[in-house]
């Protein structure tokens, strides 16, 4: 029932969001609401969405000095290739979690979030796919709303209205966000759960896996 109610308020949000242009998104950042990802560095598309978490497109070696003044330990990346070409640093942790928005499904959130939030434990963390807009606002807005609590209106507003890329690569992302059991993946996530279905590859492999060293 909670999908037919959300189902309609979503809808009207991506239609209005369709319809903005890069200048309007634009206006929209500069009176960005506090809670919202604020901006770092545009250059790079890097904000900050908390004290140890920030999210931005694709960096290169120019960056490194910017990751070490903001302490960062940790970062995530979203894309097939690797980071080594451009991270040389040694102190920096690299983690790839490649996935498409296209194709996502609960399992990919819950590695992605509890990637992050080990991250987190150690310092402050970078998350990037190419662009900073779809890849990497998909999973800002489900650690918005499975971590931090927001609504799902909320962390789409931020998404699709924060001045992070063209509103029209969000569709799928917001496709994904209106059919997720939020309960269900926070469930998940604190119970250490591949996935939200026992059915789920990654689920029928860790039962094989048990049943078999038993």
């Amino acid at each position: 029932m909670s999908r037919v109610r959300v189902f309609p308020v979503l809808c009207s949000v991506l239609v209005a969001l369709l319809q903005l242009t890069s200048a309007q998104a634009e206006s929209l950042s500069m009176a960005r609401p506090a809670e919202w990802a604020q901006p770092v560095e545009v250059q790079y598309n890097l904000f900050q969405m908390s004290p140890t978490l920030y999210r931005s497109a694709l960096p290169d070696g120019g960056a490194l000095p910017l990751l070490k003044n903001l302490k960062i330990i940790t970062v995530i990346n979203f894309l097939p290739d690797d980071d080594r070409s451009w991270l040389v640093d040694p102190a920096i942790e690299q983690v790839r979690l490649p996935y498409r928005t296209n194709h996502v499904d609960d399992s990919d959130v819950l590695k992605a979030l509890r990637a992050i939030q080990a991250a987190e434990a150690n310092g402050p963390v970078l998350m990037h796919c190419k662009h900073g807009s779809d890849r990497t606002g998909l999973m800002a807005a489900m650690y918005r709303v499975v971590v931090q609590g927001w609504s799902k209106e909320d962390a789409l507003s931020e998404m699709t209205q924060g001045g992070f890329g063209d509103s029209t690569h969000f569709k799928d992302g917001i496709r994904y966000m209106m059919q997720a059991d939020v309960d269900k993946l926070r469930t998940a996530l604190a119970n250490g759960d591949c996935s939200t279905s026992a059915f789920a590859t990654c689920s029928m492999k860790s039962w094989f896996k048990s049943a078999h060293v038993e």
